[in-house]
């Protein structure tokens, strides 16, 4: 057997033994593109290092604190995008993210933002009084608000949001999205799901239960 088809042979094999390790049924996958295929990536793979990861951020939530990525460094959230004035879908995402909120009220571990996608009518003031409104409590969700561009870019090449945006490339298209993505403690999405379904938001609440049994 000539040198090249023996060290084939052992690449596959470390690649085989790598992917045994992984049991998928106690483990989230990580979403690293726009198309949301999952992949199962090990700790000890090479390209673990390199898994997609929300770019730095600094917006304004509805107490007028400033929220970063280090407010959420250590922690698993929950995030999606919304306006207050929004007839549709969002009065359900904000109900099913009430319902994240409940089951995790207790847990420091757990947060949730919601990004205003209309930032030059949702004020502090209006997320404030939309805040109380949804029962929403301070320091475990954040409704943020800021920059529009900086959310937009945030919704389109971090989080993967905006569907439309990937087959128009039309910057100045509004969002309206209906998304919902888990985060992990190091900045990484875990899971995508349609925040409108209840039945979707119960899947969430079990993948945050195995993602906090993650080390």
């Amino acid at each position: 057997m000539k040198i090249y088809q023996v060290l084939l042979l052992v690449i596959m094999f470390i690649s085989c033994k790598e992917e045994s390790v992984i049991d998928k049924t106690k483990i989230l996958p990580f979403y690293n593109t726009n198309e949301f295929t999952p992949q199962w990536i090990s700790n000890n793979s090479k390209g673990y290092d390199n898994i997609h990861r929300i770019a730095p951020f600094s917006l304004t939530n509805q107490d007028g604190r400033v929220i970063t990525n280090k407010n959420l460094e250590g922690s698993i959230y929950v995030a999606d995008f919304f306006f207050t004035t929004c007839p549709s879908i969002c009065p359900i995402l904000a109900k099913n993210m009430f319902a994240i909120q409940e089951e995790f009220k207790n847990d420091d571990s757990v947060k949730l933002i919601s990004h205003t996608v209309m930032p030059w009518v949702d004020s502090v003031e209006v997320l404030k009084e939309y805040a109380t409104n949804k029962g929403v409590i301070s320091n475990k969700w954040h409704l943020l608000t800021g920059d529009r561009d900086e959310i937009y870019d945030l919704a389109r090449t971090s989080y993967f949001a905006d569907e439309d945006f990937v087959k128009t490339k039309d910057e100045s298209e509004f969002i309206h999205t209906e998304n919902v993505l888990l985060i992990d403690k190091k900045g990484r999405i875990r899971g995508v799901y349609n925040g409108t379904l209840a039945l979707e938001t119960k899947r969430l609440i079990r993948h945050i239960e195995t993602l906090k049994k993650e080390r």
